[in-house]
């Protein structure tokens, strides 16, 4: 079935997913960055007291997500999703309202979990559920709510700055995640039955049996993929938070280079439709060993270039690992380990790239004030890509001979 029948078939169950990663946008950090110039004048921060501020909040939402993932193993994804946007809203409103530093590691905390970890895991265990045979279609189509989140959010919340303070924008994101609230409920009036209330209907992973989170954590396949999982989501988010430091160092004009993420956006967007085909068709363990690649590629192409041209151009080939991020590693867990406790795995997941995102900006900002530029950083990044491809590579044919197919 080519996309746009299986859109037509589906529709409901798409926009769901896809409502569901694009809500995740206000609690990722390309979006709460935008307000960190305002947080670090009203708060009196340092730009040291805020990473470190935002890594301890990020971390204790990664530990928190271990246990909270688990949920969506017990509960469907509608009354989960109306759970977890009350509980963003809320934080959002807390964003606006608090004027206490001590208090605003609590808030980036609600904010991590509920949004970057708990929305952003019921998109990927819905789509991975609900369907089977299309698993990478739906995976792809649903993820696209993250591209354009980051394609959209950013533009229209910084020209929002000129007429509305910081933290009404934040009373804003919290209204928009309640009217939300609704839409989820009505697409959702009929959901697709689950496949974790279908016991029938489940796929197995290797061994032909549902593995379950103890059973996968004593997997050596499992740490195989720690590197893949860490990668993109430490180093991915590092690019982002330190893009002016960034431009600086390049001798770089801010405005141009930001200028370049509808490009990046675009490529990301085409590699996830392109990866969720050839995952159906080829199977996912021919495409994970690939999906490092790009990024190593990306960051050697940054890390060498000297003109905002060569800086689009590895921007792109980034953008077509994040969308091969997207689809391929949710596809892989279920396939692997089977669809039973696909919640309470993935969480684990889902706690490890958090615990990336609040790694990242902290381990580049510290080489930073030791004099390693973050281009110089670069060139380790890209090896770590490979590192992390070969290892994953290597797990897969290990491993492969034992699923029941």
């Amino acid at each position: 079935m080519g996309y746009l029948s299986f859109l037509r078939a589906n529709w409901l169950f798409l926009l769901a997913g896809f409502l569901l990663t694009f809500t995740s946008s206000y609690g990722q950090t390309y979006f709460i960055s935008l307000f960190a110039g305002e947080i670090k004048t009203d708060f009196g921060l340092s730009d040291g007291q805020w990473g470190g501020i935002y890594t301890v909040g990020t971390t204790l939402s990664a530990i928190a997500m271990i246990w909270a993932g688990v949920l969506t193993d017990r509960f469907r994804v509608r009354a989960l999703a109306v759970g977890v946007m009350l509980c963003l809203a809320a934080a959002c409103v807390a964003m606006a309202l608090n004027t206490s530093w001590i208090l605003l590691i609590g808030v980036i905390f609600a904010l991590r979990l509920s949004g970057q970890g708990m929305m952003s895991q019921l998109g990927s265990v819905a789509m991975v559920r609900w369907f089977e045979a299309s698993r990478g279609k739906a995976l792809s189509l649903s993820s696209t709510g993250f591209a354009a989140g980051q394609a959209i959010l950013p533009v229209v919340f910084v020209a929002l700055f000129a007429v509305i303070s910081w933290r009404a924008l934040w009373v804003l994101a919290a209204v928009i995640v309640l009217l939300t609230i609704p839409v989820l409920v009505m697409l959702l009036r009929r959901e697709r039955t689950p496949q974790s209330m279908a016991k029938e209907t489940q796929l197995a992973g290797m061994q032909g049996r549902h593995w379950s989170r103890t059973e996968m954590l004593r997997s050596g396949l499992f740490f195989l993929m720690v590197p893949l999982i860490i990668g993109p989501a430490a180093w991915g988010t590092a690019l982002f938070f330190q893009q002016v430091h960034l431009t600086q160092v390049k001798g770089w004009d801010l405005v141009a280079y930001v200028a370049l993420m509808p490009a990046y956006t675009l490529s990301a967007i085409v590699t996830t439709f392109a990866s969720g085909w050839a995952i159906d068709r080829y199977g996912v363990s021919r495409i994970v060993p690939f999906q490092m690649l790009p990024f190593a590629l990306g960051f050697l192409v940054l890390a060498f270039a000297d003109t905002i041209f060569m800086a689009g151009v590895g921007l792109v080939i980034f953008g077509m690992g994040q969308g091969l991020q997207g689809t391929a590693t949710s596809t892989f867990w279920a396939e692997y380990f089977g669809t039973r406790h696909i919640g309470a795995i993935k969480s684990v997941a889902a706690a490890i790239m958090v615990f990336g995102s609040a790694i990242g900006p902290g381990v580049s900002g510290i080489l930073i004030d030791f004099g390693i530029d973050f281009p110089n950083q670069m060139l380790p990044i890209s090896v770590y890509y490979l590192v992390a491809a070969a290892l994953a590579a290597y797990g897969i044919r290990r491993y492969q001979p034992t699923l029941m197919r």
